[in-house]
């Protein structure tokens, strides 16, 4: 069975380069533009890990975190944050709102992959 990864980022570019990491890694992926649609994919999959950038339009990543983790039974998902945000006090926001770890943009994608395989459940 594959690993699913729901990755979420406004940029479309981001999303292809992220499609293109993954997928070549082995996992499967599904991909949304914000957080918004980021909770209707999640809804309607099964991810084991949950990739998401913080800056986008509609709901924001710190949102998009609250509201996973404020959730059902995917609530426990494990959730990378990749953005190019690197201040301690957003990596902070992000720690209490729930997310699991911080990537900064431009990633490595040995790095990627190697963070996403280790929270994986």
């Amino acid at each position: 069975m594959t690993t699913t990864v729901l990755a979420v980022d406004d940029s479309r570019t981001m999303r292809q380069m992220l499609e293109h990491c993954l997928k070549g890694a082995g996992f499967d992926v599904v991909l949304a533009e914000d957080g918004a649609d980021g909770l209707e994919k999640l809804a309607a999959n099964e991810p084991k890990v949950i990739i998401t950038d913080i800056n986008m339009p509609v709901m924001d990543g710190f949102e998009f975190i609250e509201a996973v983790r404020g959730g059902d039974s995917k609530s426990r998902l494990p959730i990378l944050v990749l953005t190019t945000e690197s201040d301690a006090a957003k990596k902070e926001r992000a720690r209490n709102a729930g997310a699991t770890g911080w990537i900064v943009k431009p990633f490595d994608p040995e790095k990627l992959i190697g963070a996403v395989k280790r929270v994986m459940p």
